[in-house]
């Protein structure tokens, strides 16, 4: 590392003010910041100073995402060799699915940090690290088979409409991998209906590849067909269709434990999604006017992408309420309406983009009731202590 740090030094003078390449110093302090912790601090004012920066925080988030990474990759393939009715152990399903997912990877990195260079060269500003989490989630979140030109296409909406036109990471008002999913949803349904997952298939014999769509356990739920149901345990492992990332609650809960021991996530909100989801499970439970109201509430965390949602999206530190009692109103409203926008919505099963997209507009108002509520309470007390003075 030693001389690595020896060989950017000797070419950061090129990259300053009055170099050969000054106009790239952006790119270049990007690279220089993302393998080496930068010396400058703060010297005034009132700041937390700390071991980890936004980049550390994160490549945190990135390894959180592993596991998800990892299962999916082998549920990829898991799905496929069972199209065609073969047998094939477990590394064979893992590098198949893997050789997948590997280009919507590169597609959403390139495209996003493309922008993200280009934004950053305009303005003449740092370039933004946060989307080193939204360029793994996106992918996370598609289906297998989205065309690449799609996916590079709700890419750069969500980076240049969901951050950049407010000002780049730490304004957006929506979560930016979100905001690429609903672009895929609402403008080529066709693709993102959320009814079935096509599975990578080849036609015997032929160099030709082919689409199987399998029924996702939403698409039997909102249909009715209960009986079509995979078990409780199939869901919670994961070894069904469904998105890259979403299928695996184990992996899902492997990610929320390391975002919740490093205090990077908030363990309030996701508590408080899967409280919301709980009383929302059971009330419908309670009222039970079709099959689907019928479905054990706890069929809903494995299900889709609400445990997938709770942890990776909803903790999301910009779009979520950052008030402590904020965190707690925020998660709950999100479980209530991720699975009421499930249940009654029969055009779309899964409710828990919509739900998240929806609460991250409302998150800053939130705040601000909390907030209103804590000045009035400290007014009062501020009143009945001078009354108590004047006595």
């Amino acid at each position: 590392m030693n001389s690595l740090r020896k060989k950017i030094d000797k070419i950061k003078p090129h990259f300053t003010e009055g170099g050969r390449f000054a106009k790239l110093r952006s790119v270049f302090e990007g690279f220089e910041s993302f393998l080496f912790v930068p010396d400058r601090v703060t010297v005034r004012g009132s700041h937390i100073r700390d071991s980890i920066d936004l980049k550390r925080t994160m490549i945190i988030v990135v390894i959180a995402l592993v596991p998800a990474l990892l299962f999916g990759s082998y549920n990829v393939g898991l799905q496929y060799f069972r199209s065609i009715g073969a047998d094939a152990e477990i590394i064979r399903c893992f590098w198949f699915g893997f050789l997948k997912i590997l280009p919507l990877i590169i597609v959403s990195y390139v495209t996003g940090l493309g922008i993200e260079f280009i934004a950053a060269q305009i303005r003449g500003h740092e370039i933004n690290e946060g989307f080193l989490v939204t360029g793994i989630l996106i992918p996370l979140i598609v289906p297998v088979d989205v065309p690449l030109w799609m996916l590079a296409l709700s890419t750069a909406f969500a980076v240049i409409l969901g951050k950049e036109v407010f000002g780049g990471t730490g304004m957006n008002v929506f979560n930016p991998a979100l905001l690429a999913r609903a672009f895929l949803f609402f403008s080529y349904p066709g693709w993102m209906t959320g009814d079935t997952v096509w599975t990578y298939n080849l036609t015997a014999g032929e160099n030709i590849i082919d689409g199987f769509s399998g029924a996702t356990p939403l698409a039997y739920a909102a249909g009715g067909e209960l009986s079509g149901i995979p078990s409780f345990l199939e869901m919670f492992i994961g070894t069904i269709p469904g998105s890259v990332g979403e299928t695996s609650t184990i992996a899902v809960l492997l990610g929320a434990l390391i975002l919740i021991i490093t205090g990077i996530g908030s363990w309030k909100i996701i508590l408080s999604v899967f409280a919301g989801g709980l009383a929302m499970g059971l009330l419908l439970n309670l009222v039970a006017v079709n099959p689907f109201m019928e479905l054990p509430f706890y069929y809903h965390f494995v299900m889709g992408g609400f445990a997938f949602g709770a942890v990776f999206m909803a903790t999301d530190p910009v779009t979520a309420s950052q008030t402590e009692k904020g965190k707690w109103i925020y998660g709950f409203l999100i479980g209530v309406l991720s699975i009421l926008f499930r249940v009654l919505n029969p055009a779309y099963p899964e409710g828990v983009m919509l739900a998240i997209l929806l609460m991250n507009l409302f998150a800053p108002l939130i705040d601000y009731y909390i907030i209103e509520s804590h000045i009035k309470k400290r007014l009062k007390r501020a009143s009945l202590a001078n009354n108590i003075q004047g006595v």
